[in-house]
């Protein structure tokens, strides 16, 4: 039956390994002879077997045959696999009973009856069959009629299996669109569809709050419970989350640790401030993590539809402005949007590429402002003081461009340019003859996170043939509690070889005394706010004697800062720091000045000072 038609071999071929298949010859080609009319009826038969073995071991193309009735002649283990019919139970069986959808059933008869009988052929083409579970299967069918124009036309449908392929495209669909953890929409697809609803919204006369969710040292969580354990937490969340909404209301998982809530329909304070409350109960209740109750915040920034932007694009953008400025004040923020944050944003983005032009162009200096002995007025060390000044402008203050320095990530290369150029003046100072026991260099706490902050140090110093003595470290007592252990065995590596470490800003921070202990520190600089009040406030006053009473008994040197007349330095002598830095003896100068400050060797005479 088989080789009676070539199409379907023909068709089968594109899908078939490439076999030569023996055609049935003639008598005249076979030269008459009985053996070899046996001979080519035995090749046939082969034929015919290889030809049926092939379409057998086809495991994902599933052939069957139908009759003029459309009942099945023909039924091979693929089309089993695919449909669930076995052979006997599909054999003499209607098409349009065992795999086509009621919906097509009419359809499929008719076409059929047109191919027999007006010659139309059914087109090939992808369609959804139906499985003998009744679960629908895609396949890529193609029809093949042989005998036509005969009293016994067969028509066989070759299908291949496309479920993989659907299921791929759904997949990437879903991927598209939606967060594979917790099957939230994504940006794209959150943004899409806060436009439709600010459509509504405009139409309706009606406002919106946009709510943007940041949760507070989420990093931590995975470095120290594993993405295991964050994953299951943003799942909770994002559950917990969900069960506050309404159903006009939408969320979306933007980020690793970010969420944005759009809530339609709000106008009063009120009821903005009713929805906020909502959304910080969720976190009233500790999360399970690593089988203990955990506490966790996030920081939220909201702006308001029409008062902060007019698209989603706009508000997504404002909301993150405000959860950025949240995330300033600490641990569970919370901001409203104002204009004023957003031309604050765009004025630090400007300031911080100019900064980096600062960089390539040899725009920054250092200056160095002496400690002096609070004694004899020697001066003993320089702290190293990092200056700004444009050639087409005025001066930057270190205040306002090192924490854009931190935000944008500058802060290495400035760190980077200070170490180098202290280290570069200390040399030249050293070759000159000038006497100096040191320079200090502040380093930031973002700068110290960097991991190899501690071994630039030192190439810095080995370049300059510097030893341990000659370059300091100044670092903020918060830079200190937050440090993680390789901070911390870094500055014991430090102090161990003979660096000075001082804390800068003592009493500022939120440490206590009790910490100095387990600090590799060998100074303390008190904080100029206690240094400035201590005359006429007894309360500064205890607070400094404590911190110059404890620091010596721990065996650190004190430096009191910012002194700049003679009552705060007869104050400070009284209580015995070590120390002087301020206006009072001398502002910051610039590495010129110094030199010749050193060199000249001038000290100012204490009594004349105190008189």
């Amino acid at each position: 039956m088989f080789a009676r038609d070539s199409r379907l071999r023909q068709w089968l071929g594109q899908w078939l390994p490439k076999r030569p298949v023996t055609r049935l010859a003639s008598p005249a080609t076979a030269g008459g002879g009985q053996g070899d009319v046996e001979r080519v009826r035995r090749q046939y038969l082969e034929s015919e077997q290889r030809f049926r073995a092939l379409l057998e071991s086809l495991p994902k193309v599933a052939v069957q045959g139908y009759d003029r009735h459309r009942r099945v002649i023909y039924w091979n283990e693929a089309s089993t696999r695919l449909y669930g019919y076995a052979p006997d139970e599909a054999q003499g069986e209607l098409l349009e009973d065992l795999i086509i959808p009621d919906v097509m059933r009419d359809g499929v008869i008719a076409a059929h009856r047109a191919w027999i009988h007006e010659g139309v052929e059914i087109p090939a083409g992808e369609l959804e069959l139906k499985h003998q579970s009744g679960e629908s299967v895609p396949v890529f069918s193609h029809h093949v009629m042989l005998n036509e124009h005969t009293d016994e036309p067969l028509m066989f449908c070759v299908d291949v299996d496309l479920s993989d392929q659907k299921r791929a495209h759904r997949d990437l669909e879903f991927a598209t669109r939606f967060d594979r953890l917790t099957h939230l929409p994504n940006r794209q697809t959150f943004e899409a569809n806060l436009d439709e609803v600010l459509d509504g919204c405009r139409r309706r006369g009606l406002g919106l709050a946009l709510l943007y969710l940041d949760i507070d040292r989420f990093v931590e969580i995975n470095d120290a419970l594993g993405y295991e354990e964050g994953d299951r937490l943003l799942i909770e969340l994002s559950r917990r989350l969900s069960e506050q909404l309404r159903a006009t209301d939408l969320m979306s998982r933007v980020s690793s640790d970010e969420f944005v809530l759009a809530f339609p329909g709000l106008h009063r304070e009120d009821d903005v401030m009713r929805v906020l409350h909502k959304v910080q109960e969720v976190f009233r209740r500790p999360f399970g993590l690593e089988g203990h109750k955990r506490g966790i915040t996030a920081s939220l920034g909201i702006c308001l539809f029409p008062d902060n932007g007019n698209g989603a694009r706009e508000l997504i953008r404002n909301a993150d402005v405000a959860k950025n400025r949240a995330k300033l004040e600490g641990r569970g923020g919370l901001q409203f949007f104002h204009q004023h944050l957003h031309d604050e944003l765009v004025r630090q983005h400007r300031l911080a590429e100019s900064l980096e032009l600062a960089l390539d162009n040899d725009e920054l200096s250092l200056h160095y402002q002496p400690q002096v002995s609070a004694v004899s007025g020697q001066i003993e060390n320089l702290e190293a003081l990092l200056r700004w000044t444009p050639p087409h402008g005025q001066a930057v203050s270190p205040q306002e461009f090192i924490p854009v320095a931190e935000r944008s990530g500058l802060i290495h290369r400035l760190g980077d340019w200070v170490m180098q150029e202290a280290c570069r003046q200390r040399a030249l100072w050293r070759d000159a003859g000038v006497k100096l026991e040191r320079i200090d260099i502040n380093f930031s706490g973002r700068q110290m996170g960097r991991h190899d902050v501690f071994e630039r140090l030192e190439a810095y110093l080995r370049r300059y043939g510097l030893g341990p003595r000659e370059i300091g470290i100044e670092l903020t007592e918060n830079v200190l509690i937050e440090a993680d252990a390789r901070i911390l065995e870094g500055l014991r590596s430090l102090h161990h070889r003979g660096f000075r470490i001082a804390i800068d800003d003592f009493g500022t921070g939120y440490s206590s005394l009790s910490y100095l202990k387990q600090f590799p520190v060998t100074s303390l600089k008190i904080d100029r706010s206690f240094v400035r009040d201590a005359p006429g406030q007894p309360e500064d006053r205890a607070i400094m004697e404590a911190a110059v009473f404890i620091g010596h008994r721990l065996g650190l040197e004190v430096v009191a800062e910012g002194v700049e007349n003679a009552e705060q330095l007869a104050l400070v002598r009284e209580i015995h720091c070590d120390l002087v830095q301020g206006f009072y003896f001398y502002r910051p100068m610039p590495a010129a000045a110094i030199e010749r400050l050193l060199l000249v060797g001038v000290v100012p005479s204490l009594g004349s000072l105190l008189s």
